[in-house]
């Protein structure tokens, strides 16, 4: 690993074996990009690289010289207007009303390790060694203002993290009004451009596009990172496929309002942007104040996207998820919710743990409905106190109650929102997020507090730490069950308002920094109407996610395939639903339910009293299952092998790093008439391993065969006989030949 620097070129080369970044200051002294791909060896001079020239219609930078126009120069951070019209990275409001702005390069530094971004989230390491960095210092004298643009590459993977700290050194406020994390200007636009979309109970699934001259992109204007839209996208090349080819990935850490767009200009140069969505954005900098943008990973793979996926595995679980429960093993757990919604009292509550626990389940949540007034979803939210109508001896007693059982105890709050019919509102009406003398809309009976305001943010630790403190509580689940609308903060100036849906975000990554902290102990899971904000962001506060509030299992092939792109399966929450199915109605084998739901950090939604004798045997057996399997499925190496997308069969498969044992989950949606015979070609195995499958010493099989092969998928293994929805596993095992 090493960050060059050629003084005589200009040219900052990093580079760690996997990938090369190039860049160059050009002779305006702005940063220019010569490179990014797959590792080339380092000279002193890539500048045949950049191109220029004279063309039709372009302004040039310097008068009687026709070389240097940005129309046409590949750039690390761009500005609009003095000859780039293609859409910025950055953007200033300035006193005279001028958005011109000319940021020069004024010096560098490059040293070990990676910096913390204060107030937010970002991939980091253990020690110094682990990757090196390099800071560039471009300064805009007109302005007084300076920017430093961060470049972090890691030792060991292909991944470069960006991102931007603005300083006003004057003695003017001005207006950031586009502040984005990321710019990677590409010399062709053949590509096509993968992303994940949906909404509410289809989130993430894959779609992807050719690459057209225009403007193309996906983005989030709600608040949050969004069920609709993830805040990545990646480029890969026509004929790329999960193991061949070339792709590049780009994520953003955040969990707010964000843009990702990939511009192709018309001499087929080709603009990739991530950040902050600079609608509904504007942050007045004064004198002396810094504004830090939120960090943007690029990963290249000349892997295909199994090989991008796999390096935002690695580094998402093990260099941006954080504390104590970061590499353990997840707890089994039951959640209530399906099994009585808000109608329940400890006698049904204890009745159901008292189940679980026989079948083997590990921790109990109690979700909505233990608080305040809370016996449906029109009261209570924002009064984190016992109901104890319903829990005579409040939360404390009944966690001790469970924890006597021999399990672990978890809660659900909802902590960003309040219902007009409680006790909070009443006291602070004005604590809402709304636009004076204008209606306030309602979604799901609640409305958003202003985490925008320190004292809102304040009163509600206040509220959650007291109740984690005075119970064994192990686990909770933050849920956030709407958007945003009416985004207008009374606790700011008029002048301010550009600020709210930013300021709100770090307001919800203090609480989160202030309750990790304080609470080490506690497994946190984030939930957001299922999985709205399923995103890096949180990850570096809550290592899992409730990836969907559709439990379908048909349904989780297509949304957990999608998740997959970039988020490792420890993020996953996925657990075994009642059948007809809540969301969809379908009813699904319970083998295929769990064989699906393995592959995530597992779990159970349903009613386990109403389990016939043989069920709940099946249970049993799927809760030892997952035990014996958790820390091969969390940490091992994840292969997708069949998309839900392209067809009636799922595949994919976890294997462990030494390549010793593997599970393979194989999944069929419908059942085919007449079919002919099928095989399934693994990945990830050692070629002159012996390994045997599902225990049977009958059947051994060599790594090259089970990969070039395949193996044999018969219609009898398939629980149901192969009917439809059905589903098997393969446990494959390394033995001596």
């Amino acid at each position: 690993m090493a960050i060059i620097y050629h003084e005589k070129s200009g040219e900052f080369h990093l580079t760690n074996g996997h990938i090369s970044y190039v860049m160059n200051i050009l002779a305006n002294k702005q940063i220019g990009n010569l490179y990014f791909g797959r590792a080339i060896t380092d000279q002193d001079d890539f500048g045949h690289l950049l191109e220029g020239g004279l063309k039709a219609l372009a302004a040039y930078v310097f008068e009687d010289d026709y070389q240097l126009s940005l129309q046409y120069t590949k750039q690390e951070y761009p500005a609009y207007g003095a000859t780039d019209f293609r859409y910025p990275a950055v953007e200033i409001k300035q006193e005279n009303g001028s958005r011109i702005t000319h940021f020069q390069y004024q010096g560098h530094q490059v040293f070990q390790g990676k910096k913390k971004l204060p107030g937010l989230p970002a991939t980091y390491v253990e020690n110094d060694t682990e990757a090196e960095t390099l800071e560039i210092t471009l300064y805009d004298e007109v302005i007084d203002a300076e920017l430093i643009l961060s470049y972090t590459i890691f030792s060991h993977l292909p991944v470069i993290t960006r991102h931007v700290l603005f300083r006003n050194r004057g003695t003017s406020t001005w207006n950031i009004t586009r502040a984005l994390s990321a710019c990677m200007d590409l010399p062709d636009p053949e590509f096509e451009m993968l992303h994940l979309a949906g909404a509410w109970s289809r989130e993430r699934h894959v779609k992807i596009r050719k690459l057209e001259q225009g403007v193309q992109g996906i983005y989030s204007l709600r608040g949050a990172s969004s069920a609709e839209h993830n805040p990545f996208l990646a480029l890969k090349r026509p004929g790329t496929d999960e193991f061949s080819g070339e792709v590049y990935g780009f994520s953003l850490v955040y969990s707010g309002n964000f843009l990702a767009q990939v511009e192709v200009d018309t001499h087929d140069a080709t603009r990739v942007l991530l950040g902050i969505h600079p609608d509904q954005f504007e942050w007045p900098l004064a004198p002396g104040e810094v504004f830090q943008t939120p960090e943007a990973v690029l990963v290249h793979s000349n892997q295909g996207l199994n090989g991008m996926s796999q390096t935002f595995h690695q580094l998402f679980r093990t260099r941006l998820a954080r504390g104590q429960w970061r590499d353990r093993e997840r707890p089994i757990l039951i959640n209530n919710w399906e099994a009585t919604s808000f109608d329940f009292d400890e006698a049904k509550i204890l009745q159901l743990a008292g189940r679980a626990r026989e079948l083997g389940v590990e921790l109990f949540v109690l979700d909505d409905g233990w608080f305040g007034a809370r016996n449906h979803d029109r009261a209570g939210l924002g009064d984190w106190v016992d109901n104890t109508q319903k829990l005579p001896g409040g939360i404390r007693g009944l966690a001790a109650k469970i924890e006597a059982m021999g399990m672990k105890f978890g809660l659900w709050f909802e902590p960003e929102m309040v219902n007009k019919d409680s006790d909070l509102y009443r006291m602070h009406p004005d604590w809402i997020l709304h636009t004076p003398e204008r209606a306030a809309s309602p979604s799901r009976n609640q409305f958003v507090l202003d985490f925008s305001r320190k004292e809102v943010v304040d009163y509600i630790y206040t509220s959650m730490s007291k109740v984690l403190r005075e119970a064994a509580i192990s686990y909770v689940k933050w849920d956030m069950n709407r958007y945003i609308t009416e985004c207008y903060s009374l606790g700011l100036s008029a002048g301010e308002q550009g600020k709210v849906f930013h300021q709100y975000i770090l307001g919800v990554y203090d609480l989160y920094e202030r309750l990790t902290s304080e609470f080490p102990h506690i497994l946190f899971e984030s939930c957001s109407s299922g999985g709205a904000r399923f995103d890096p962001g949180i990850l570096y506060y809550a290592p899992q996610t409730w990836t969907s509030d559709d439990t379908d299992a048909m349904e989780r092939l297509k949304i957990q395939y999608g998740t997959s792109m970039l988020y490792p399966l420890s993020s996953m929450g996925a657990h075994v639903s009642e059948v007809p199915n809540q969301q969809v109605g379908r009813v699904t084998p319970l083998e295929t339910r769990a064989n699906v739901a393995y592959f995530g950090a597992f779990g159970y939604e349903l009613d386990l009293n109403l389990l016939t004798a043989e069920e709940a045997e099946v249970v049993a057996e799927q809760i030892k299952l997952a035990k014996r399997h958790r820390r091969l499925i969390h940490q091992g190496l994840f292969y997708r092998l069949k998309s839900p997308f392209q067809g009636q069969a799922t595949a994919w498969m976890v294997v462990d790093k030494a390549m010793n044992e593997a599970l393979v989950g194989y999944y069929q949606v419908l059942n085919g008439v007449n079919e002919g015979w099928k095989r399934l070609k693994l990945m990830g195995l050692q070629p002159d391993t012996l390994y045997q499958v599902n225990g049977n010493p009958g059947r051994l099989h060599y790594g090259d065969e089970l990969m070039y092969a395949g193996l044999v998928i018969k219609k009898n293994e398939l629980c149901a006989n192969g009917a439809d929805f059905s589903s098997t596993l393969f446990h494959l095992q390394r033995v001596e030949a």
